[in-house]
């Protein structure tokens, strides 16, 4: 594995709270994930636009399993109701999970050697792995300028 020239900060173990979200479940290949991201989001945003509603938190994208040829996803955002779903838009759930995060920052292209570091700490420890996990974009690419300081949000459902 190639140490990540960026950096994670130290895992802890946490049990999340489920979160009502607005979402679109995606199937696509890893190549293709810039292609369907952006008008994804969009989507989303124009949803609740049309809602008059707005995200109450941080853009996420939630895998149900490990990427292989195809990631099977589902991108969004945290909501303070459930949504009128429209077109790909549904209503889903961040959910109660157990969890080991960590915050990796730097660019989007390094978060593949972020969650193998992370990866590497559960299985040191030995903690069960669920194949699920999600990470939340904590600053918006718009505002946040320099990639290197992109913060991403890990977590790795356990147990």
């Amino acid at each position: 594995m190639v140490r990540n020239p960026f950096m994670n900060t130290k895992p802890a173990i946490i049990t999340t709270q489920a979160v009502p979200t607005a979402v679109i479940h995606l199937v696509i290949p890893g190549r293709e994930m810039p292609k369907y991201m952006d008008p994804a989001i969009q989507e989303i945003l124009n949803a609740l636009n049309d809602q008059w509603s707005q995200p109450v938190g941080a853009m996420f994208s939630y895998h149900h399993r490990r990427p292989s040829e195809t990631f099977d996803f589902e991108i969004g955002f945290p909501v303070s109701k459930a949504i009128k779903p429209i077109g790909r838009v549904v209503n889903g759930s961040l959910p109660a999970e157990k969890v080991v995060r960590s915050v990796y920052q730097g660019p989007y292209e390094g978060l593949g050697n972020a969650w193998g570091e992370l990866q590497g700490w559960v299985r040191e420890r030995k903690l069960a792995e669920s194949g699920r996990f999600w990470e939340c974009y904590l600053g918006n690419p718009q505002e946040v300028k320099d990639p290197k300081d992109y913060r991403t949000e890990l977590n790795w459902v356990i147990g």
